[in-house]
C-alpha cells in the first residue's frame, strides 16, 4: 500500500512499512492540515495488562512496598476480578491507551507475551526488566539496557537502593532507573557519574508519594526518558505525563521532545524516529504542541506504515481501510481503529 499524508507542516509518502519520497500514485491521500506531522512517541515504562484495574491507592506512602501491601488488602476483590480478563484483552487495553495517545512504541516493564508477536497493533520494545531491588532476584543482562523500578518512595529504604545498587555493581550506563523518587544530594550526582539514565514517571509519582523525582537528579544531566507507567498508578497516558513535566518547569521542550524521542530511543537500542525516506514508518498527526496535547489532538497514529487511530475524518479518506474498522471510546475521545488481527 502507498499513502500519502498532507499536514499542516509537511507531506510524508509511506509505502509498505517504510517512509519513502513523494512520488507516482498513492493508494490512499489523506488531507489533514490542521494538525502536524511528526515521528510517533516512544513510551519508556508501561505495564500493559495493567491498565484495566483504574488507580489502586490511598497515599502518600514511604515507598512502593508499603503500597504494594496496601492495595493487596485493600483492593482484593477488584484485584481479584481485574485478573479474570482475559490476558490479550488486558495487554490490549494498554496498547490503545497508548495508540490514542500517539505512542507508537512502548515498553513493557514485565516479561515479553507471545502476544507481542501475534497481530498486536502497537510495537513493543524489548528490553530486560524486573520489579525492584526487595521484590526480585536481579540478573541483568551485560551489554544491553535494563530496567529495574528504583529508590521508587520518599523514606530511607527508598534511599538507600541508591547505595545497594553501587555495591551491587548495577549503578551504569546500562541501567534504566524508574522514578528514582528518592534520589537526591550527593546520590543525584552519583546517580549522573554512573551514566544510568532516569525514567520519569511524574503524575505516577505524585499519586504514591506526594511528590515526584528532585528537581536536583533531573537537572543533574543524565538522560531523561518519559514513562506513562500504568493506570494503577498513572493519571492517564504519555501525553498526561508530558503536560505534568512541562507544568513543573524543570525541563525545556527540547528535553522533554528528546524524553519521548531521540534519546529515549537510543536508551533503548532501538532505531531513533525519524521522518526521512528508509525511516519505519510510525508517525503521528498532532493538533497542538508536543506539550500541551491530549489525545483529543491526535489525528492519526500510523504503526509500521499501518494506520492504527484516525479521527472520524481522517478516518473517512482511507477508502475500503474504512470499513473494516471499527469505532473504540476512551473517555471522552472516540476514534475509528483498525483491529486488524486483533481477535479481540
Amino acid at each position: 500500500m502507498r499513502m500519502l499524508i498532507n499536514a499542516r507542516n509537511r507531506t510524508i509518502a509511506v509505502e509498505g512499512s517504510r517512509i519513502v519520497r513523494e512520488g507516482g500514485k498513492f493508494d490512499i491521500v489523506l488531507d489533514c492540515r490542521d494538525a502536524d506531522v511528526r515521528p510517533g512517541l516512544i513510551n519508556a515504562h508501561d505495564h500493559l495488562h495493567r491498565n484495566h484495574y483504574g488507580r489502586l491507592g490511598a497515599g502518600p506512602y514511604p515507598n512502593a512496598y508499603r503500597w504494594a501491601d496496601d492495595i493487596q488488602l485493600r483492593y482484593r476483590r477488584r484485584i481479584e476480578r481485574g485478573r479474570r480478563i482475559p490476558r490479550r484483552h488486558a495487554l490490549l487495553a494498554g496498547a490503545w491507551k497508548n495508540l490514542f495517545a500517539g505512542v507508537t512504541t512502548v515498553v513493557h516493564h514485565d516479561s515479553s507475551e507471545a502476544d507481542f508477536d501475534r497481530d498486536f497493533p502497537i510495537r513493543v520494545a524489548r528490553v530486560e526488566s524486573a520489579d525492584s531491588l526487595g521484590l526480585a532476584e536481579l540478573d541483568p543482562p551485560a551489554s544491553s539496557p535494563f530496567s529495574l523500578h528504583v529508590a521508587e518512595g520518599v523514606d530511607d529504604v527508598a534511599a538507600g537502593e541508591i547505595d545497594e545498587l553501587d555495591r551491587r555493581g548495577l549503578l551504569n550506563s546500562k541501567l534504566l532507573a524508574v522514578h528514582a523518587v528518592a534520589v537526591h544530594n550527593g546520590a543525584a550526582e552519583r546517580f549522573a557519574r554512573s551514566g544510568a539514565a532516569l525514567i520519569w514517571c511524574p503524575t505516577s509519582n505524585h499519586f504514591l508519594f506526594g511528590r515526584t523525582t528532585s528537581r536536583e537528579l533531573l537537572e543533574s544531566g543524565c538522560d531523561v526518558l518519559l514513562g506513562s507507567d500504568s493506570r494503577l498508578t498513572g493519571a492517564g497516558d504519555l501525553l498526561d505525563e508530558l503536560r505534568a513535566a512541562h507544568g513543573l518547569r524543570i525541563l525545556d521542550e527540547d528535553m522533554l521532545a528528546n524524553s519521548v524521542g531521540g534519546a529515549c530511543a537510543r536508551r533503548l537500542g532501538i532505531d531513533e524516529p525519524s521522518l526521512e525516506p528508509g525511516s519505519k514508518a510510525n508517525l503521528i498527526l498532532l493538533g497542538a504542541p508536543l506539550t500541551q496535547a491530549s489525545r483529543e489532538d491526535v489525528a492519526l497514529v500510523v504503526v509500521d506504515g499501518v494506520p492504527r487511530v484516525a479521527r472520524p475524518d481522517v478516518a473517512a479518506q482511507l477508502g475500503p481501510m474504512a470499513e473494516g474498522g471499527k469505532v473504540k471510546r476512551i473517555g471522552t475521545t472516540v476514534r475509528w481503529t483498525n483491529q486488524q488481527g486483533e481477535n479481540a
